[in-house]
């Protein structure tokens, strides 16, 4: 989309909760409401293009107040609408006029939201705690642990001590295994290493491994993956390994981002390939970062898939467009004998905001099936 469509969509958006709002207000707070809309219009696309505009610091500056204002506009645009839907509603069934007091609720509320948003986004990641039965989990497998991270998006907003805080938590779990499902990143190596560094100091007991999310194709996806390998993480690139845990085996699979061919034609997504020469009689995990992955995994012969990406929708209105592109939000799934784990993510991307999806650390312990 051109800086000009940008503008202009978000010029409509703006201009909407306006003439909706502002002058049903007392007039200090409509005019207090329209210089913050005026400015939200034009920092709103300003925060999504800040790279494009200036250069570090000053756009991480400059994202931060755009994405603090797109998490109050989004509140803003969704509360406005459905207060014109109530509004209609009681004006077909001759209600009482609740013009100005709705109008007066809608920004109360919207500041309330963004603010609770913003606490669940930037607090650390809570611990979610699943059992996941597979019937064909060897029994020396059970209790099998695997420790998810997902769509962190270190860039702009999140850095060195928001990651730092989540390898504390991870690594206290004494895990089998640690697994970051994609997204990692939202900018190049050069930018983001010191502020990824502490992925280094991941612990787990049969390693770290990585898979590409779509961001990172964004980001400079040969950089990431050469510097991921050197802090000592595993990338599975359409490739298997098999760890041994008391006398079993599990097999453990990556592939890359679902949409990474249109990137690279040597990224293309292929769970198939990524179980080439694995054995028959052991249980199969793949790592992918889109839950759309799970049909071509299905269709593999695997017994769990992990994803991430959606990140249980965020908040408000993204909760309801996440399921038009998506086959799974968040939590687990069955499709055929394959289940499918997602993950809301472990930190958030854009506005600094979760309503309805808080972050996660996944902590999934494998079960027999009873």
């Amino acid at each position: 989309m051109s800086l000009t469509s940008v503008l202009a969509l978000s010029a409509a958006l703006h201009l909407y909760i306006a003439a909706r709002l502002v002058a049903v207000l007392p007039t200090p707070a409509g005019v207090a409401l329209a210089v913050l809309l005026l400015a939200s219009a034009v920092l709103v696309p300003a925060g999504l293009l800040a790279r494009r505009l200036l250069h570090p610091p000053a756009a991480d500056r400059l994202t931060w107040i755009g994405m603090l204002c797109m998490g109050m506009f989004s509140s803003l645009l969704v509360l406005t609408f459905l207060r014109d839907l109530l509004l209609l509603a009681l004006h077909v069934a001759g209600g009482p006029d609740l013009a100005q007091a709705t109008g007066i609720a809608v920004p109360l509320l919207s500041l309330a939201l963004t603010a609770v948003g913003y606490f669940n986004a930037r607090r650390p990641a809570q611990v979610k705690r699943v059992t996941i039965r597979l019937p064909r989990l060897d029994p020396a497998l059970a209790g099998f642990r695997i420790v998810q991270i997902s769509d962190i998006h270190v860039g702009p907003t999140i850095k060195r001590d928001y990651l730092q805080a989540i390898v504390e938590r991870v690594n206290a779990l004494d895990a089998d295994v640690v697994a970051i499902t994609g997204d990692l990143v939202d900018g190049s190596v050069p930018e983001l290493r010191a502020h990824v560094a502490p992925l280094a100091a991941l612990r787990a007991r049969h390693g770290v491994f990585f898979v590409t999310g779509n961001h990172e194709y964004y980001s400079g996806v040969h950089g990431w993956v050469a510097e991921l390998q050197r802090l000592g993480i595993r990338v599975l690139h359409n490739e298997h390994v098999v760890l041994r845990h008391e006398g079993a085996a599990l097999v453990l699979a990556g592939v890359p981002d679902f949409t990474g061919h249109h990137f690279d034609p040597a990224h293309g997504s292929d769970p198939a390939a990524a179980l080439r020469g694995a054995p028959e009689d052991a249980v199969r995990v793949l790592l992918a970062h889109q839950p759309r992955s799970a049909t071509a995994a299905a269709a593999a012969g695997f017994d769990l898939q992990l994803s991430g990406h959606t990140h249980g929708g965020q908040f408000l209105p993204w909760t309801f467009f996440v399921p038009m592109q998506q086959p799974y939000t968040a939590g687990l799934h069955q499709l055929g004998r394959l289940q499918v784990y997602v993950s809301r993510g472990t930190g958030y991307w854009g506005p600094p905001k979760r309503l309805g999806a808080p972050s996660e650390i996944s902590d999934l312990r494998l079960a027999p099936s009873v």
